[in-house]
């Protein structure tokens, strides 16, 4: 049975020792960076010797949103548009299907390699002085347009066949530090986080996979980050917002977290994540995260079960079509200087 974490490689194979513990440890999934990408032929290789590993068609996971963030790029894959200028063009060209066909191609181009989950899309709500970290990723400023276009993005996706979790729970756009290197503070009120940052997840909150955040939010729980934190994750992000899908952990590795390695998987599956996520690749750690992952069981399991079961998928039947779309669309937003 899988345990509830889901971990990374080191390389662009997957070494005796990383099969040796995938088979032993069991993660749930496999989650893939620029780290361990080649080319096509290599990736597909890649995904299948680590399902071969697992023993069973475990999932694998990337970050694809476009912009900034894209683990599969050129020379093989083409580059897309961060999520702001996708929605500012798909809005300019008055192309409503646009961010749903962009995905479906993405989504695609996954589905290709063995890639079956997407860590997107990103629904953090901008605000004047978010950190760089969340930047163009981000929709925009207004909540209903983020979730309108974390929608579009999402449907593309599993029109593919792929899994879309969205990003950051229960909201990012008002960290001004990157959580990759400390811990965000958020001071606002709880009225102003239900009005604005809660308000793009609450809209999508049938989808069945989402990822939360490493931020504090004083108004709910000043000690501990959302993803350690049984307050933000029960009452906000099970009870206000309302998802009952299944629940990520952004990466362990991250230095807004405290703690040994352990440390921060055992405080993060406590506080009611289904999945610790461990993103590193390294040896140590992963072994101490799959000494705190329990077997995936009960509401995790059915969760889990859940978020994989998604309608028949085919690739799209236009994708010509929709890059000329897409170039113009570009060309219209960018002449504007947006």
């Amino acid at each position: 049975m899988p345990r509830a974490f889901v971990t990374g490689l080191k390389g662009t194979m997957l070494s005796p020792d990383e099969r040796a513990f995938v088979a032993d440890a069991a993660p749930w999934g496999l989650i893939l960076f620029r780290r361990n990408v080649e080319d096509p032929g290599q990736l597909r290789r890649l995904t299948g010797d680590f399902r071969d590993a697992a023993g069973w068609h475990a999932p694998v996971l990337i970050d694809q949103e476009g912009g900034r963030v894209q683990r599969l790029t050129a020379p093989h894959w083409r580059k897309y548009p961060s999520g702001r200028r996708l929605a500012g063009a798909a809005a300019m060209a008055g192309d409503p299907t646009l961010i749903t066909d962009i995905a479906h191609l993405i989504g695609d181009d996954l589905a290709a390699v063995g890639i079956d989950v997407d860590c997107a899309p990103c629904l953090d709500v901008a605000t004047a002085d978010m950190t760089p970290a969340i930047g163009d990723r981000s929709y925009g400023e207004r909540p209903d347009l983020v979730a309108a276009a974390g929608r579009a993005f999402a449907e593309g996706l599993i029109a593919a066949g792929v899994l879309p979790v969205i990003k950051h729970l229960p909201g990012h756009g008002r960290a001004r530090v990157d959580s990759h290197h400390e811990l965000p503070v958020v001071g606002a009120s709880l009225d102003t986080l239900a009005a604005t940052d809660f308000r793009p997840f609450e809209l999508l909150n049938d989808l069945p996979a989402a990822m939360t955040a490493h931020l504090v939010y004083t108004a709910i729980d000043p000690e501990r980050p959302a993803t350690q934190s049984p307050a933000v994750i029960s009452e906000i992000i099970r009870g206000r917002i309302g998802f009952d899908g299944l629940l990520f952990s952004d990466d362990l590795s991250m230095n807004a977290l405290k703690g040994s390695i352990a440390e921060r998987a055992r405080a993060t599956l406590a506080a009611g994540c289904d999945i610790a996520l461990h993103c590193s690749g390294d040896m140590a750690e992963m072994v101490a995260v799959a000494a705190e992952a329990p077997e995936l069981t009960g509401k995790a399991a059915v969760r889990a079960e859940l978020a994989l079961k998604r309608p028949a998928a085919s690739p799209h039947d236009d994708p010509q079509g929709v890059l000329a779309r897409l170039d113009a669309a570009l060309a219209i937003h960018d002449a504007a200087g947006v």
